[in-house]
């Protein structure tokens, strides 16, 4: 795949993605069978986590969030006579599936911390934007108006949830990342059950909101455009660490209410998935523009109320940060989004590219820099969440989203 070669000028005009798809052995190309099937899965949800919105609407207010909590944070054993839905669904989610490697779990998280800051930027200009390109899973996102016009504070709660989730040891029971996985997923039911009831949802359009498709097109972007984005940033992966970053990604899905037949459980699984799901789902429109440019703004404000030289780093930020979107996206894709085409910034993208890319050729060679690496991205991410946990406050209940939905 790119492992073992320097970024590709070719990719700002092509697109990284569908470049890499034609790289891949065979046809990773669905038939007509396929998707046939695929779709089929747009019109399903998540019955057990919206048996317990459903179950929480029921109870006094408050009284079902508490309960949800408790279980969380002590096992549903330890709740006195729980409600049928909440019992139901935490006897499912404590009952860790057999595939899961402990093991597997930590060292794709190791590998993922090892990225650092640099792990961040994958994340908003790939997967974030590339989802904006699925048109029908945004319109949820619309719907809320939570991603439009609090762009910066979610991008900073995905973020953090993404670090709660990749840190090593934190997906087992009762902690940090699992919890986080767990709370998001019953986010995504409270948004379910809003868009629900709104009669101008168009099924017809725009399929059940948060479906099973959806959320697996989310989990590919955190997974496998994650891996490619990186490693067209410089980065180097072992195969190993590349399935063992896709399996950590597998139970965070898994957790998430994702159905065991669409998680994928290899990284030729992941690009035959991603292709159906890209040939299927992304239909971008107004509302992708909308929510690119809610994007950008987000990235502009890292130059707020600094002068003249914070509009100096405003404009970069969004010239970088629209630089890597084109990378994957493909020229047709970033005009669509009206992304900033800028030679400038795409060149300095290519040179940090390769500069990474020759350090991390070296890395493996040296004794005790792989670990070293990973302690400074532990450090870079630990320093991230208190630097901008003092400016917006992460809410990691989520308990002001789920108000919202």
């Amino acid at each position: 795949m790119i492992d073992g070669r320097l970024p590709d000028p070719e990719l700002f005009r092509q697109g990284g993605f569908w470049l890499a798809a034609k790289l891949l052995p065979g046809d990773i190309r669905g038939d007509e069978r396929q998707v046939r099937r695929l779709r089929r899965f747009a019109g399903a949800e998540d019955p057990r986590a919206d048996a317990v919105v459903a179950m929480i609407g029921r109870l006094p207010k408050g009284e079902g969030r508490k309960l949800f909590e408790y279980a969380l944070e002590r096992g549903i054993e330890q709740v006195e006579d729980p409600p049928e839905a909440l019992a139901a669904f935490f006897h499912d989610v404590e009952a860790t599936p057999y595939w899961v490697d402990r093991e597997r779990l930590d060292r794709g998280a190791r590998a993922i911390t090892r990225t650092g800051l640099l792990g961040l930027f994958p994340l908003g200009d790939m997967s974030l934007m590339g989802g904006y390109l699925a048109s029908r899973a945004t319109k949820a996102l619309v719907g809320t108006g939570e991603i439009e016009y609090n762009a910066s504070r979610r991008l900073v709660e995905t973020a953090t949830w993404w670090i709660d989730v990749t840190t090593p040891g934190k997906l087992r029971h009762g902690e940090r990342g699992y919890a986080s996985a767990l709370r998001v997923r019953l986010v995504h039911a409270h948004v379910r059950a809003a868009m629900n009831g709104r009669a101008d949802w168009d099924y017809a359009k725009w399929d059940r909101p948060v479906n099973q498709v959806q959320t697996t097109g989310t989990l590919l972007l955190f997974s496998l455009v994650f891996v490619f984005g990186t490693q067209l940033l410089g980065v180097r992966y072992t195969e190993r660490e590349r399935g063992d970053i896709l399996h950590l990604w597998r139970y965070v899905g898994w957790l998430m209410g994702v159905d065991e037949e669409l998680l994928p459980a290899n990284e030729d699984d992941a690009w035959r998935m991603l292709w159906l799901l890209a040939s299927t789902e992304f239909i971008p429109d107004e509302d992708s523009k909308r929510l690119a440019k809610a994007l950008l703004d987000a990235h502009a404000q890292i130059g707020h109320g600094r002068g003249a030289v914070g509009k100096v780093l405003s404009h970069v930020s969004v010239r970088v940060h629209s630089s890597i979107s084109r990378m994957v996206l493909g020229k047709t894709n970033a005009d669509f989004l009206e992304l900033p085409n800028d030679p400038v910034a795409q060149s300095a993208v290519l040179v940090a590219a390769a500069v990474n890319f020759a350090a991390e050729t070296v890395r493996p060679l040296i004794p005790g820099a792989t670990a070293l690496q990973e302690r400074i991205g532990r450090a870079g991410r630990r320093a991230y969440l208190r630097r901008l946990g003092g400016i917006f406050a992460p809410d990691r209940s989520y308990a002001q989203h789920m108000r919202a939905a």
